[in-house]
């Protein structure tokens, strides 16, 4: 279980860096098609903001598996051993209930745009929104597998007690 864990978001990570590249290089494109070339690309400018959309969506799920969303330390320190792992039940629930939700709503959007079409791409907007739902479940399995690894450890001046 563990291996798919870290094999899953090291995937992830490296799709969502792929993406943040093409997003770098197709701006950087667009700005030398336009003001040196003189001629400016149609398609840069819809694919920067796709893959930026995606990465954001993806971002969002290795963010939650390094349990950087979830912190409530200030919370989490005040309160005793027992009671820390109770805390953290209920931010599971909340994430989970809340990503749920978001996966939810982006479903219903994807499949609501489904013919529309990005004419500078010529494919469907719905590649872009299915980012929503995919992002989002990746972020709930990211979100189980923080919590599924135990209590967290007390943090003090960067020190792991």
């Amino acid at each position: 279980m563990r291996l798919l864990d870290r094999s899953l978001f090291k995937l992830v990570s490296a799709v969502t860096q792929l993406l943040i590249l093409s997003a770098v290089a197709a701006g950087f494109y667009q700005v030398i098609a336009r003001f040196v070339l003189e001629s400016p690309a149609d398609w840069s400018e819809a694919w920067t903001r796709a893959s930026l959309i995606w990465t954001v969506m993806l971002g969002v799920a290795l963010a939650f598996r390094q349990g950087a969303m979830l912190s409530v330390e200030m919370l989490h320190s005040f309160l005793a051993p027992r009671n820390k792992r109770w805390l953290e039940h209920v931010i599971l629930v909340i994430c989970v209930s809340f990503l749920g939700f978001m996966a939810w709503a982006g479903g219903q959007m994807t499949w609501r745009v489904r013919f529309q079409t990005m004419p500078s791409l010529e494919v469907s907007i719905s590649w872009v929104y299915i980012s929503i739902p995919i992002g989002m479940v990746l972020a709930i399995l990211a979100v189980v597998a923080f919590w599924a690894e135990g209590p967290r450890k007390a943090i003090v001046d960067d020190t792991v007690i």
